[in-house]
């Protein structure tokens, strides 16, 4: 946490999306430690004021009214200033493509993409005027190799690596620097916490079964997410940070997929979550 003789205006100001639980709250925790001002969001705050030093602030990244009252308000505590903001709000939808309406994929994207943008579109005529500033998308390995049954999220989550590495060409002369975290698995409670999709195919029944089992060994035998804030302190504290960062031991099937044939990649991607069992 800062020190007390330290003002808002005098230390870095960061705001965190979905900073209730996992990365989020992890990447709040220890960037207060560092002397930076952090401000968290929730849907629900139960705080003002978090006990670990940050503070909370009520945020819906699906809405647009919610987003510009949360800036407003950011920007007033803080004198019109912020320096860094981390995009971690997101959920996954659990099932078959095909037994996900219509309804429930713009769900998971307007929360996991469009959510993004909106913060995006909300903090960059800020940063503009200060002429600098730090944009932290969180995507997922997902955001290169597709988790069979979580489809829409690696939706999502491909289209925001192509999102980021276009900010990233067009602010990088603005002083607005931008990268994207790409996660393997790791211990929270996003899996636990997903939606799944209200119909039910009997034909996807088995293989969704066994991929739902070997996400929960997966999450089970997931890294500290303490592991994903330390890379976000990392990239802030860098000058010149990248636009990657894959972070976990899953980011080795990086290479795998670039060097393998596909046929022989996705045999294997097959095994893995036993498709075909």
């Amino acid at each position: 946490m800062s020190s007390p003789t330290n003002r808002v205006s005098d230390s870095k100001i960061a705001l965190i999306t979905g900073a209730s639980s996992g990365f989020g709250k992890e990447t709040a925790k220890l960037l207060s430690t560092q002397g930076i001002t952090v401000f968290g969001t929730s849907r629900n705050p139960s705080n003002a004021q978090d006990p670990d030093g940050f503070r909370m602030l009520r945020l819906d990244v699906t809405s647009d009214e919610s987003v510009r009252s949360c800036i407003q308000e950011l920007l007033l505590r803080t004198n019109g200033r912020i320096d860094i903001l981390v995009n971690n709000a997101g959920f996954i939808l659990f099932g078959a493509i095909e037994e996900a309406t219509i309804e429930e994929a713009k769900m998971q994207l307007e929360t996991n993409l469009f959510g993004v943008m909106r913060m995006v579109h909300a903090v960059l005529p800020t940063m503009r005027r200060q002429k600098g500033g730090q944009i932290i998308n969180i995507g997922s390995l997902a955001g290169f190799i597709a988790v069979p049954f979580q489809g829409y999220y690696a939706t999502a989550k491909f289209a925001l690596e192509g999102y980021t590495e276009a900010l990233r060409y067009e602010t990088k002369k603005l002083g607005i620097k931008v990268s994207i975290v790409e996660p393997g698995f790791f211990k929270t409670n996003i899996g636990q916490a997903a939606k799944v999709a209200n119909a039910r195919i009997e034909d996807y029944k088995q293989p969704k079964k066994n991929a739902l089992a070997t996400l929960k060994h997966y999450e089970e035998e997931g890294q500290d997410p303490k592991i994903v804030a330390e890379t976000i302190l990392q990239i802030i504290q860098s000058n010149s940070p990248k636009l990657h960062y894959p972070v976990g031991k899953e980011k080795s099937a990086l290479i795998y997929k670039r060097l393998l044939p596909q046929s022989i990649f996705e045999s294997g991607a097959r095994r893995r979550w036993k498709l075909d069992a």
